[in-house]
């Protein structure tokens, strides 16, 4: 029985690192580019590396660094900032997201 304790409790504590981490970022990255005609370069400098440290946080070090650039692009290059993000959104570990697992009863 403690063993699928033990097991359940790792798979509960893994899928809180993906969403406090992945998912986040990821709705992160949604707002701030769909909304990128109203902030300032700044704000948008300011949230993408907030972004970037949640990917380098979930092990994503090459996406991370893509969006740490596009960040300080963004400052002075907006089509180097664009290709930079577009860049980083499709190397993004969404692509190692968890499989849903089996449904678990809870009393």
């Amino acid at each position: 029985m403690e063993v699928t304790r033990r097991k359940l409790r790792e798979e509960v504590l893994k899928r809180f690192k993906y969403i406090r981490t992945c998912v986040l970022a990821r709705e992160l990255c949604l707002l701030i580019r769909s909304n990128r005609a109203v902030l300032d370069p700044k704000d948008v400098h300011e949230c993408c590396l907030f972004i970037s440290n949640l990917c380098k946080e979930a092990g994503c070090v090459e996406p991370s660094e893509l969006c740490r650039k596009a960040a300080e692009a963004v400052l002075t290059d907006e089509e180097k900032y664009l290709e930079l993000c577009k860049q980083s959104c499709m190397k993004c570990g969404e692509a190692r997201r968890p499989l849903p697992k089996r449904q678990t009863y809870v009393a």
